[in-house]
């Protein structure tokens, strides 16, 4: 049978019929006739998941169907798309309507919450261990978020499903704690657990509370996941609690698994297999990628294909690279981040505009450089020397040691452009707040994007050193992978040191960086 779809513009109006490829035919066909039968597929990088999700929406019996995604704009785009019996949701609006109906109130969403709650724990302290306690303030509150993504429940907490021990849990951060940072963030989350029975929550809350505190979650006779490859512990008892035992089809990309440091089972989608009995299937045809970068990707995932009209594309190392090689609208993709700053301020020297990918990095490092002094004036010399005493005090209690050496080099490149420590903050808060139109980010910050030209700038960096077992190794390949499969035309790899500024040699003036009002 030959499957189509319509696609419409925003009014409605079709403008293209796709007709289903063959692999999405034969899932079509598969679920068609075996509809009690769970399914999860592998769709690699750029193989048309979103319009078999739609297909699969179309061809399958009209019953009600939630659609779960992970990333709200996402599900503003499946919401256009979607027919009336398919109802798609972020699991955070899922979790939000179910812990509102187990308090019984209206929530109010709090962002600040757990800064709020660290805050007046500090406070409540003897004036003599305030001090050591706010030099933790970020790592508290990073804690508490952390302990809500994997699921600890302090034992000292409401009667709560934890997912892990006290000790597993810590054991777990990225620096060991000491006694009383562990008793602090405990006392933060339990009150934060009894704000949440108040009305009190934010986003963590939602699925962390309606899932470990017992709340009803709704039916539907099919739940479809997307990028199920993400989903960490607490997200895959939410989608037990939502299937029960009705039908589940998932899809994602195992060797697009990168997020383990923020909680995801790195083994996610063999999970949902293993849990649901699910049959397995493939999308193996990127539509995005040219045929170059597919066959470099084969190092990776060999059974990856192009389709019959796939353009050659180029995939080429360049021994000395310049500002002038680089389009706007292209993307320059590093596994570290301190080579994306140095390249980002060659770019604005040059009067390129850039923007700087990934709003939380930016604040963090602001954060840390304001930390090393009060006195604005302290001399390049001293702000190094400070960077160097920070960086092996964390690595010291690190677990994490690569983390600790990309932030202590991001703020060696902030020092050596200032003069003194406010001249490299204000390069920070300038750097982060640029727009333009070359992009440069992490590579994990590109998952889920694409452009015409990408840079792989230094490859070298994967695999990181600190990647020490198999588990590890396996995330840095899947970071590379996601990287090199973003272009839809030309993949260079190029070093940050071949880079030839075309402007100027050695440290800029301070009017050189344009827009910087020291």
């Amino acid at each position: 049978m030959t499957y189509t779809l319509d696609v419409k513009d925003k009014h409605g109006v079709v403008t293209k019929t796709l007709t289903a490829t063959a692999e999405q035919a034969e899932i079509i066909d598969y679920v068609r006739a075996n509809p009690k039968r769970n399914i999860v597929v592998n769709s690699l990088a750029g193989s048309a998941k979103t319009s078999t999700l739609q297909f699969l929406w179309k061809y399958l019996s009209v019953e009600p169907t939630i659609s779960v995604a992970f990333n709200k704009r996402i599900v503003d785009e499946m919401v256009k798309i979607a027919p009336g019996h398919v109802k798609p949701a972020t699991a955070n609006s899922i979790g939000h309507r179910v812990v509102g109906a187990m308090v019984g109130k209206r929530l109010t969403l709090e962002t600040k919450k757990n800064y709020n709650l660290v805050k007046e724990a500090i406070e409540e302290l003897p004036r003599r261990e305030r001090a050591e306690a706010y030099d933790c303030f970020g790592d508290m509150t990073k804690a508490m978020a952390q302990a809500k993504t994997v699921g600890y429940v302090p034992p000292s907490g409401p009667p709560g499903h934890s997912l892990m021990s006290q000790d597993d849990f810590y054991a777990g951060l990225e620096e060991a704690p000491d006694g009383w940072f562990i008793d602090t963030v405990d006392k933060c989350l339990v009150q934060g657990i009894r704000q949440a029975y108040a009305g009190l929550i934010d986003f963590d809350d939602q699925i962390y509370i309606s899932v470990l505190f017992g709340g009803s979650f709704p039916s539907f006779a099919r739940t479809m996941v997307d990028e199920a490859q993400d989903l960490n512990a607490l997200n895959h008892v939410m989608i037990e609690k939502l299937v029960r035992d009705r039908w589940l089809g998932a899809v994602g990309d195992p060797w697009q698994s990168i997020y383990a440091f923020r909680g995801a089972v790195t083994s996610s989608m063999k999970r949902l297999i293993e849990r649901f009995d699910a049959h397995e299937m493939t999308l193996s045809v990127s539509f995005r990628c040219p045929i170059k970068v597919i066959e470099r990707a084969h190092s990776r995932v060999p059974h990856m294909k192009w389709p019959a009209w796939a353009i050659e594309g180029e995939v080429r190392a360049l021994p000395e690279w310049s500002i002038n090689d680089i389009p706007d609208h292209a993307a320059i993709i590093c596994r570290n981040n301190a080579p994306l700053l140095t390249c980002a301020f060659a770019l604005l020297r040059a009067g390129r505009g850039i923007h700087l990918v990934g709003t939380d990095l930016g604040p963090q490092l602001v954060r840390a450089l304001k930390k090393l002094s009060d006195n604005p004036k302290l001399s390049r010399a001293e702000v190094l020397q400070a960077i160097d005493i920070w960086e092996q005090e964390k690595l010291r209690k690190a677990r994490d040691a690569g983390s600790i050496t990309d932030r202590a080099e991001c703020l060696r490149v902030f020092a050596n452009f200032g003069n003194d420590l406010g001249g490299a903050i204000a390069y920070a808060e300038h750097i982060f707040s640029a727009k333009g139109p070359i992009q440069l980010m992490s590579g994990h910050k590109s998952k889920g994007l694409e452009f015409d030209t990408v840079f792989h700038l230094d490859p070298q960096r994967i695999p990181s050193p600190y990647a020490r077992d198999g588990e590890a190794m396996e995330q840095e390949l899947n970071v590379r992978y996601v990287i090199e499969t973003r272009p839809k035309k030309t993949l260079y790899l190029v070093q940050l040191e071949d880079f030839n500024e075309e402007v100027t040699n050695g440290r800029p003036k301070d009017s050189e960086v344009a827009g910087v009002d020291l």
